[in-house]
C-alpha cells in the first residue's frame, strides 16, 4: 500500500472502514483480491508472494506501506509483503506479534505495518524509535510512505474526505472510491522533500498516481459494520489509470480464525 486510511468507531453504521490505494510498478505481476489458500482475503504479489493487505474471517486486518528513503534504500533486502500473512496467521494478540516483528527491523527496506482486530489496532514501522507498538485510538489514522498521520497532502486530503463521510452518515462506498481516486497534484509548497526529484514528487503527490508504468493499480474498501458484517471491495487499475475488474465479498465475522467461504456479494 502507498496510501491508506482507517477510521474506527466514527461512522454510525460501520465500526471499521479502512480505505487504501496500492501504488506498484504495471510490469509487477499480480492476483487480485480472492480468498487465499492461507484462508486470508486480499491480492498476492506474484513476485515475491507475499500482499500489501489482507483480511480473515475473525476480523483480523494487516497492510504494509514502504518508506520513502531513496538513499536506504538495498535492492537486496527481502520482501516486505511478507510481513502481512505473517500477522494474519499469528496465533497470539497483535501487539505482542507486532512487537516481534519490529524486533527483526535489521535488514530491511523502511516499513510501516498497521495491524487490527476487534479488540483494536496497532501500528508499527522499522523507522520509528524502538519500543512497544502504538495503538491507534477511535478516530481517523492516516499512513502513506512516512510515519502514521505524517500530514503529507494526499494523507491529509484522504483523512478529510473519511471524516466527511463519516459525519454525513452514507452507506454507501462510492464517496471512498472518490477519495481514492483523487488525481489533484500538491502544491510544490506543500511537497515532502522524501530524496525524489522534484518532478517525480509533484507525480506522486496525488492519492491516485496516473502514469504508463508506475501508478496506482487498486483501490480497496475493507468496511464492518456494527453487526460484524465484513465488505471488502478491490477496484483494480490498469497503465494510465484504466479502469479494470471490481471485485467486492461479504462476509459475516467469525470466532475464530479459520478460513470459510465467502458469501456472493449482493447485486
Amino acid at each position: 500500500m502507498c496510501l491508506v486510511a482507517v477510521a474506527a468507531g466514527l461512522h454510525p453504521r460501520y465500526r471499521l472502514v479502512v480505505a487504501a490505494n496500492r501504488d506498484e510498478h504495471h510490469e509487477r505481476a499480480t492476483q487480485g483480491a480472492t480468498w487465499q489458500p492461507e484462508g486470508w482475503l486480499g491480492g498476492r504479489d506474484l513476485k515475491a508472494g507475499g500482499t500489501w493487505f489482507g483480511v480473515t474471517r475473525s476480523g483480523r486486518y494487516a497492510f504494509v506501506t514502504n518508506v520513502r528513503e531513496p538513499a536506504r534504500y538495498d535492492p537486496t533486502a527481502p520482501s516486505r509483503g511478507a510481513f502481512v500473512p505473517a500477522l494474519l496467521a499469528d496465533p497470539r494478540p497483535l501487539a505482542a506479534a507486532l512487537a516481534d516483528l519490529v524486533a527483526t527491523r535489521h535488514g530491511y527496506n523502511g516499513y510501516n505495518v498497521v495491524a487490527g482486530d476487534r479488540d483494536g489496532a496497532w501500528w508499527a514501522s522499522n523507522r520509528a524509535p524502538a519500543g512497544a507498538p502504538v495503538a491507534l485510538g477511535r478516530g481517523i489514522h492516516g499512513v502513506s510512505n512516512a510515519a502514521l498521520d505524517t500530514p503529507w497532502p494526499k494523507v491529509a486530503h484522504l483523512r478529510a474526505a473519511l471524516a466527511r463521510w463519516c459525519a454525513d452518515g452514507d452507506a454507501t462506498l462510492e464517496p471512498v472510491f472518490t477519495a481514492l481516486a483523487d488525481r489533484t497534484l500538491a502544491p510544490d509548497a506543500e511537497l515532502p522533500a522524501t530524496g525524489v526529484p522534484l518532478d517525480v514528487e509533484r507525480r506522486i503527490s496525488a492519492a491516485f498516481i496516473q502514469s504508463p508504468t508506475y501508478g496506482t493499480r487498486a483501490s480497496t474498501v475493507y468496511t464492518v459494520d456494527h453487526a460484524g458484517r465484513a465488505h471488502f471491495v478491490e477496484q483494480a487499475f490498469g497503465p494510465d489509470g484504466v479502469v479494470g475488474a471490481r471485485s467486492e465479498f461479504r462476509f459475516v465475522l467469525d470466532a475464530a480464525d479459520q478460513p470459510l467461504a465467502a458469501e456472493p456479494a449482493d447485486g
